[in-house]
């Protein structure tokens, strides 16, 4: 019995010695979405809700204790104040002052997730499962009954097309659109029946997709390479009929890419990142064609209204 004791013990050590010799990952509590203060809400007594998920807002860190974060952590306060100032923003710029918003605070992945495609696939259950548990939340004790928004930028958009697999019909009839900006549909995501492209400005129960570039090879190889659909938030045109925007610029659909190619952008100094070179404007997706989505969830939303 003592040698059984002994190698058991001698076995527990070459455990915990393992574990202890290569880099640990700090993992964040999993957010109560019962609890107020791992949301964002705004409810103004609107006949419909925007349901928005933000985009990557943290990078990778270390904690005191050496261990390797690469999730956002929903009661850390500098994380918090990273998405808060997005989700701010997206409700001013989108909500029209008359839609009811509501966004959660979750377990983001870190930016350095996307530099390559197997990294965002080892990390995309955390992200996942606390959106569909905020998702859940808000459709059980929020909507109401209510028409609903879906938006996402960048890796929020990812996530919205995940919910959009995951969506049953009693949910997705109620959807007035989903808008996946800045990333990218593909061929898999389009045989999903929940995932409809948009082809035109007042179509509901669609999915809005588009990433602008300034030529084809300027898109982020990575994760964003093209896309399976698209259209142009600007004319809502999904061929390449052009359409002028802030005062000097045009922008097309490319219609072997389905990416938005934008003619008459001069500066760079917006590729602080990576991921993004000169002629990527991934930046600029919702600050560039705010008062063409603002009009257009406006629109959709009556058309939803009246469909009702």
């Amino acid at each position: 019995m003592r040698i059984r004791n002994l190698a058991l013990s001698f076995a527990a050590f070459l455990l915990l010695s393992a574990c202890t010799s290569r880099p640990h990952e700090f993992l964040p509590h999993v957010p109560d979405y019962a609890e107020g203060e791992n949301w964002y809400n705004v409810f103004r007594g609107g006949q419909a809700d925007i349901f928005y998920i933000c985009s990557t807002c943290v990078f990778d860190q270390t904690t005191k204790e050496g261990l390797e974060k690469h999730y956002a952590s929903v009661n850390r306060q500098e994380d918090r104040e990273a998405m808060l100032e997005e989700l701010n923003g997206v409700d001013r710029r989108l909500s029209g002052g008359n839609l009811n918003y509501f966004a959660p605070y979750y377990r983001q992945m870190s930016m350095e997730s996307f530099l390559d495609k197997e990294t965002v696939e080892a990390r995309l259950e955390i992200p996942t499962s606390d959106v569909q548990a905020a998702f859940d939340y808000y459709w059980k004790h929020y909507n109401q009954g209510r028409p609903f928004v879906l938006a996402g930028f960048s890796q929020g958009a990812m996530l919205a097309i995940e919910l959009l697999k995951n969506m049953p019909d009693s949910i997705y009839n109620h959807m007035v659109a989903a808008y996946v900006m800045g990333w990218c549909l593909t061929e898999e995501d389009l045989a999903c029946p929940t995932i409809v492209p948009a082809t035109g400005a007042m179509d509901t129960g669609v999915t809005i997709c588009y990433n602008s570039v300034k030529t084809p090879e300027d898109a982020n190889m990575v994760v964003i390479p093209c896309s399976a659909a698209g259209i142009n938030p600007v004319n809502w045109h999904t061929d390449a009929t052009p359409a002028s925007f802030c005062d000097s610029l045009t922008v097309h659909l490319d219609p072997k890419t389905k990416l938005l190619l934008v003619d008459g952008y001069a500066r760079t100094d917006h590729a602080a990142l990576p991921w993004f070179g000169g002629g990527n404007y991934h930046t600029f997706e919702i600050p560039w064609y705010t008062p063409y989505l603002r009009e257009n969830i406006q629109d959709r939303v009556r058309t939803k209204l009246a469909e009702n």
